[in-house]
């Protein structure tokens, strides 16, 4: 067998559906839990790839599946539940794609799919809200998870205060101080523009700035410091032709415009006029932080090394049979500072391949020493390795995964006021070899001696997303939360 088809039959185990939903205790464990290491892990992503026995293509357009982690100090117990959105109860009963994805069309050419957006598949991001959780898809509502038993318990546009399109990003920030949730949603509709929102610790949400821009990007991610909501605005935008008749897929309407540059936009969070900062052109996805720097403003995102397309074709060769697989490309984590005078300085903070940056969330708005990646490689041309950058000695640790692939790693500190680093990095691996997930577990200061412990589900977890943890113990077995 030759390298490229090992390549693809490895992303296509990666990629493989999960169709069936567990609950049980965890049988395998290799190592030994830290006992103080008491909380659930909630994890996010792309469960099925099909309506019925329809197949689709895009990594966006899987239903979302949740995926519960309950550590009890002895053992680990796992569950998973889909998130019953209308595309998902759909796909139970019929084999007919019916909406429209992010990256997949109806069959029928235009007219089956002209006025049609994406479906809210629900897919993305899960986080902590308001005693609750809310499963996140960035181009509609939230929906309301039971932290419990995993049952959906429908969509939320936070009492009609969302804006016309009802978008909420996938990710999220909380200022540490207030325990205040920030956030913003993209509107193409009445009129382009970002909105921007404080949800309070009592839940409820308010409506901050609303910025027009008549050259909208699309744009998945921001950062906090104490002052500003920082987005960096890479040129990707809609050809309003292409979506309008829907003769292309939503993201195939996205092109990517080197000339108009990347705009970091900062958005005061206590009101004020936001400012407009132009760059050189980038392209990223994922920020890790950022902070004030006496009148500089600094964000940190991982910057990737490669063309537009080639990252969009990349997205939608899920159930393909073709003999390309997927590649990761390559990538930099890299530092912005943004000074008074307009001047933006460019630092590199390591050029080792990675993605979903993670930092100690107990430092957001601040400046942070270690930042945490799913590191790229492996034969299915994903992560397969987990990293951690020292920003103050500039060391690069790492623990090499071998035949897998590994999501998102989340540090959670030993005790609430431990140092930071001192703590442990979860993550879950998908071991190609046995064809079975894992949850692993780290000493977060020693990630380069491998996991403290390893517990073996019976199943693969489709490769996923984005996750959370609580130091609330779940209890899957409580009546549902309504």
């Amino acid at each position: 067998m030759t390298s490229t088809r090992v390549e693809t039959a490895a992303y296509r185990q990666v990629t493989a559906p999960l169709l069936d939903e567990f609950d049980y205790r965890v049988d395998q464990i290799d190592g030994r839990l830290p006992k103080e290491l008491r909380g659930t892990l909630y994890r996010i992503g792309p469960g099925k790839h099909q309506v019925g026995r329809s197949l689709l293509h895009n990594v966006f357009d899987g239903d979302g599946m949740v995926s519960q982690f309950v550590l009890d100090g002895s053992g680990v117990r796992f569950r998973n539940r889909y998130v019953r959105t209308r595309h998902f109860e759909h796909g139970r009963h019929s084999d007919r794609i019916r909406y429209r994805g992010v990256g997949d069309q109806i069959p029928g050419g235009p007219l089956a799919n002209i006025g049609r957006p994406p479906a809210n598949v629900a897919n993305t991001n899960i986080v902590n809200y308001d005693g609750g959780l809310l499963a996140l898809w960035e181009m509609g509502n939230p929906h309301r998870i039971d932290p419990d038993t995993l049952d959906t318990l429908g969509p939320t546009d936070f009492g009609g205060r969302l804006g016309f399109l009802g978008a909420f990003s996938a990710h999220p920030k909380w200022d540490p101080v207030t325990g205040d949730m920030y956030n913003f949603g993209l509107d193409l509709l009445p009129t382009p523009r970002i909105r921007t929102y404080r949800v309070d610790r009592g839940g409820r949400l308010h409506r901050l700035a609303t910025i027009p821009m008549l050259d909208l990007p699309w744009n998945h991610d921001f950062a906090l410091t104490a002052r500003y909501m920082v987005f960096v605005l890479d040129p990707i935008l809609p050809n309003i032709a292409k979506m309008a008749l829907a003769t292309h897929s939503f993201i195939d309407s996205l092109d990517f415009h080197r000339a108009k540059g990347t705009r970091f936009l900062l958005v005061p969070k206590n009101g004020g006029r936001p400012r407009v900062v132009e760059h050189e052109a980038l392209l990223h996805v994922h920020l890790t932080n950022a902070y004030d720097d006496g009148e500089d403003t600094v964000v940190e995102l991982v910057r990737l090394d490669t063309e537009w397309a080639d990252f969009r074709r990349m997205t939608g060769m899920v159930n393909t049979t073709g003999p390309q697989a997927p590649q990761f490309p390559d990538s930099r984590l890299m530092r912005y500072r943004i000074t008074k005078g307009g001047t933006v300085i460019e630092q590199e903070l390591t050029d080792r391949s990675g993605e979903f940056p993670q930092y100690d969330w107990r430092r957001g708005t601040r400046r942070h020493r270690y930042s945490y990646l799913a590191g790229a490689g492996g034969p299915a041309g994903v992560f397969n390795s987990l990293i951690k950058v020292d920003h103050d000695t500039a060391t690069v640790t790492s623990c090499d995964l071998g035949s897998s692939s590994v999501g998102e790693p989340l540090f959670v500190p030993r005790t609430r006021d431990a140092a930071e680093d001192d703590g442990w990095l979860l993550a879950i691996n998908h071991n190609l070899t046995e064809n079975r997930s894992q949850l692993l577990i780290f000493d977060a200061r020693a990630l380069d001696r491998g996991p403290l412990a390893t517990a073996w589900l019976d199943h693969h977890i489709p490769w996923g997303f984005h996750g959370t943890f609580t130091h609330r113990l779940a209890q899957p077995t409580a009546p549902s939360v309504r």
